[in-house]
């Protein structure tokens, strides 16, 4: 593979763990993307040179003389004017979605692919964090940064390098890498059609995307086409409300494990006994190798005990013992940005909390308010949602504004636009005029602030959303730390 490597949209979540890959595997890696962040500044301080204006000047110059021996790595996200973009394309350059690099890393090694409209990021962080730490020579690339690792990359350690190694030489010449690699398949542009996994777990396939599918039938195919690329004696592990078409197009040979929160819903793998408890679930998991009790989750939400049970079902097939899961299940602390607390603070029986989640689709909402109201009962919730994207916001306002109503009150910025341009008539008013909860407004950045330090009549407040709505997270957690000690 090329020396160089060059990526178009670095500070990206899933294009900055690839860059930090190559990084650690020896290439030459730089950058671009349009704005500053936490998260290039990390790049950064690995080494890795970004630069943040739309100029050929701007491009390394190793990468502008090399073009054989550079690899250009591309987001979607990119604009179509981009003027490095339309360079690098007129002087010939190899030129790579990110998905298909992605697909190239994973090609001949046991792969662990995380595919569904919501809950994948989640997911697939706990499969990785369950096989580390029960040692379990695994690498990961995250569509989030997992607290446990803090990163979205895992690389398997010397010792699993070593071992493996050594497998594969007592066995004689191999081509094949045999540690496991756990990946979040993306839906979005069919993304996740670049890769052939041994094990697969589909967490929904709630319609999304409509703007790239046209329809919820058309993104159903694409999930069969996904499911149909499990390798020969592979497994799939599917939320029972996933359309049963998807299951079905499993190719012979590949077993088929559905999973869910209670055996009413005829999932062959599920959990009983859910209780909460401060921010600890616990719950024991029903399955097809038997029933594991005790399990403690401390990152909260029934949707979250869900996830971890398809997690937990592909730690047990790489060997884990019932010690060796609950262990590693009660060390779990979550991803950024989902069910995050950033403030706690008040008395058992009257606490003041602020949490933070990425939710950016009505079932994810719905499944986030719900898990907080069994936390926090009769505690008065006030969220703050960003939409995100204008497609989105058209073709779901009714189910955003039914839970986000969930809530007691209920704060909307505008539209966040990411990759889009404004569609006419498409505004958060859309959804603000069908909200049903007792308050409800359209606010600034500025209002937010200023409304939790002079009006804070809440117990609980959640930011949520995939956009630039956690800029708002610092500020907020010095308002309410102050507010809440006073």
């Amino acid at each position: 593979m090329q020396t160089n490597v060059f990526f178009l949209g670095i500070g990206g979540i899933g294009m900055s763990a690839l860059a930090r890959w190559f990084r650690a595997n020896g290439h030459v890696v730089s950058g671009y993307d349009k704005t500053k962040t936490p998260l290039t500044e990390a790049l950064t301080e690995e080494g890795i040179v970004i630069h943040y204006d739309d100029a050929v000047t701007s491009i390394p110059l190793a990468v502008r003389e090399n073009p054989a021996d550079t690899l250009v790595v591309l987001t979607p996200a990119i604009p179509k004017d981009h003027r490095e973009w339309a360079w690098l394309r007129e002087q010939g350059y190899d030129i790579r979605k990110r998905s298909q690099v992605l697909g190239l890393l994973t090609q001949g090694r046991p792969t662990i692919a995380v595919a569904g409209t919501h809950g994948k990021t989640t997911t697939s962080s706990m499969v990785a964090h369950l096989l580390h730490h029960a040692g379990v020579p695994c690498a990961a690339f995250l569509g989030g940064i997992s607290v446990n690792l803090g990163s979205n990359l895992l690389l398997p350690s010397e010792e699993g390098k070593k071992e493996e190694s050594k497998t594969s030489s007592e066995n004689g010449p191999t081509t094949t890498n045999q540690i496991p690699v756990v990946v979040e398949a993306d839906e979005y542009d069919r993304s996740f059609l670049t890769l052939f996994p041994t094990i697969a777990i589909v967490t929904s396939t709630d319609a999304d995307h409509l703007d790239i599918y046209g329809d919820a039938e058309t993104l159903l195919e694409s999930f069969r086409q996904f499911v149909g690329q499990i390798q020969p004696g592979g497994t799939l592990i599917i939320n029972h409300t996933a359309d049963a078409s998807v299951a079905a197009a499993a190719p012979a040979g590949v077993r088929v494990l559905r999973y869910g929160l209670s055996p009413e819903q005829g999932p062959e793998l599920y959990a009983a006994n859910i209780t909460a408890e401060g921010h600890l679930f616990r719950f024991d998991m029903h399955g097809p190798s038997g029933t594991i009790t005790g399990l403690e989750l401390a990152v909260p939400g029934f949707h979250n005990v869900e996830n971890m049970l398809a997690a937990a079902c592909v730690a047990r097939l790489h060997g884990l013992s019932d010690e060796q899961l609950r262990t590693a299940v009660a060390a779990y602390r979550g991803v950024k940005r989902r069910f995050e607390f950033i403030v706690t603070a008040g008395t058992p029986a009257a606490p003041k909390v602020y949490v933070d989640d990425y939710a950016h689709h009505p079932r994810e909402i719905e499944a986030f308010l719900k898990s907080l109201r069994a936390l926090y009962p009769g505690r008065k919730i006030r969220v703050v949602f960003q939409p995100h994207l204008y497609s989105r916001t058209r073709d779901f306002a009714a189910g955003f504004a039914e839970s986000l109503s969930l809530a007691d009150e209920v704060v909307l910025l505008d539209i966040y636009p990411a990759r889009e341009q404004p569609l006419p008539g498409v505004t958060a008013e859309l959804i603000l005029s069908q909200i049903t909860a007792p308050e409800k407004s359209l606010q600034t950045k500025a209002e937010i602030l200023q409304n939790a330090e002079t009006n804070p009549n809440f117990d609980v407040l959640a930011t949520v959303g995939a956009g630039d709505i956690d800029q708002l997270v610092p500020q907020l957690r010095n308002i309410l730390n102050l507010r809440w000690q006073e």
